[in-house]
């Protein structure tokens, strides 16, 4: 079956950034729509963001439009996630996750077929 692996995560101060990477192995996603979703401590994990497998299509969440920025490359079977003007509540486990079948839009963890194992970011004040 396909892995998703993450990185890019770490430590950075509050109005930092970071870029998250997301690489797939097993097979090529090129046609599946990918996107986050990341986890708080006690909190449940909650969407941020997708784009379609063509890449002319980006979905964020409320809390991050504007300051996070989702892309792909297909050749390189890999997705992104540029996160800048970080803020302490972005603080998670963040995950990558690729859809459960081709034409089907990420929206829900239900919409999920692969995930990451995910990998930490830390905002500090």
């Amino acid at each position: 079956q396909a892995q998703l692996v993450e990185s890019g995560g770490g430590l950075v101060q509050a109005g930092g950034s970071l870029r998250l990477s997301c690489a797939a192995s097993g097979r090529t996603f090129g046609h599946y729509d990918m996107g986050w979703f990341r986890q708080a401590p006690g909190k449940e994990r909650e969407f941020v963001a997708a784009i379609y497998w063509s890449g002319r299509n980006t979905v964020y969440a409320d809390s991050v439009k504007g300051r996070f920025t989702i892309s792909r490359d297909n050749a390189k079977n890999t997705v992104y996630l540029q996160m800048d003007s970080l803020k302490p509540e972005d603080t998670a486990v963040y995950y990558c996750a690729a859809a459960r079948a081709l034409g089907l839009r990420i929206g829900t963890e239900a919409d999920v077929g692969s995930w990451g194992q995910g990998t930490q970011v830390t905002v500090s004040s």
